[in-house]
């Protein structure tokens, strides 16, 4: 984890020098500084609170998690069935690479699972109760490798320093916009007025609205690789079966919207919708694993 993080951190500083340097080159930089924005301190205040929330978020994830499906962790397994759960994450953590991940069960009729955690090696990994209902185990099997396959590849991290990398941008270019329309539009001289603060809340909604059509590219090109990786674990048929099976209980309630990005499947969309999809259309997965049979 730590690397993954070093290199975004490095990354992402060398992003904002770029970004700095072309606004200087374009005579940008000197302009707002001129007009009393300091760009510099800007971009410092906007990395701290673009990375702050988004590495928060992802440390208490487990325990939010938690709280917003009521999921179970099983510390002690009490039937056949919280034993085979068990078992069967405890085997493919294994062969992943990673720790033991806990597994918990929460109770919800869609069929559905996710997985989250800041650790590979401390993660999470649940399955709703309409899941182990609806599923046989071999597609429970492949459900499980799905999850277990997206904490192998740190896809909580990832998309939390990609959230934090956007967050940055929004924050930078709706202040710039807002000094600009205040300075040239409101004629404002010293300091900021209501121009600045209004024009700043909406570039903000406005830009946080198309930088999260790159958070979304980014988590439905994840699931591709998750269900790659899943059946690598457990067999390429069983994945398509348990994606085949998703498709049956298309309709039914999904996770809470603060978890949508981590559970195995989501809403369906069309046309402009499609943009904000966290996960690819089943049939598109299906596909895409029936491509390498």
């Amino acid at each position: 984890m730590f690397k993954r993080i070093g290199l975004f951190v490095i990354t992402n500083i060398a992003i904002l020098l770029v970004l700095s340097l072309v606004l200087n080159l374009l005579g940008v930089g000197p302009m707002l500084r001129e007009e009393g924005l300091n760009m510099p301190s800007l971009i410092a205040f906007a990395a701290v609170f673009g990375f702050g929330g988004s590495l928060i978020s992802l440390a208490i994830s487990k325990w939010t998690a938690k709280r917003l499906t009521g999921a179970q962790v099983i510390t002690q397994p009490s039937s056949e069935q919280e034993i085979w759960l068990v078992e069967t994450v405890r085997r493919q953590a294994a062969a992943a690479g990673i720790g033991m991940p806990e597994v918990a069960i929460y109770n919800a009729p869609d069929v559905n699972a996710f997985a989250t955690g800041m650790r590979r090696n401390s993660a999470l990994v649940a399955v709703s109760t309409g899941l182990l209902r609806a599923m046989n185990r071999d597609e429970a099997e492949a459900v499980l490798a799905h999850e277990v396959s997206h904490v192998a590849n740190g896809d909580m991290i990832t998309l939390a320093l990609i959230q934090g990398v956007v967050n940055t941008f929004v924050i930078v270019a709706s202040r710039v916009v807002g000094h600009l329309v205040d300075r040239v539009v409101f004629k404002t001289e010293r300091g900021h007025g209501p121009g600045f603060f209004i024009t700043t809340l909406v570039a903000q909604m406005v830009f946080g609205i198309l930088a999260s059509i790159i958070v979304f590219w980014f988590s439905r090109q994840r699931e591709f690789r998750a269900d790659a990786g899943a059946a690598n674990l457990a067999g390429r048929e069983k994945m398509v079966a348990a994606l085949e099976r998703l498709r049956l209980s298309a309709g039914q309630p999904h996770l809470p919207d603060q978890m949508a990005a981590f559970g195995i499947s989501g809403n369906i969309g069309r046309g402009l919708k499609r943009l904000f999809m966290t996960h690819p259309p089943l049939e598109e997965r299906i596909a895409a694993l029936r491509q390498e049979l």
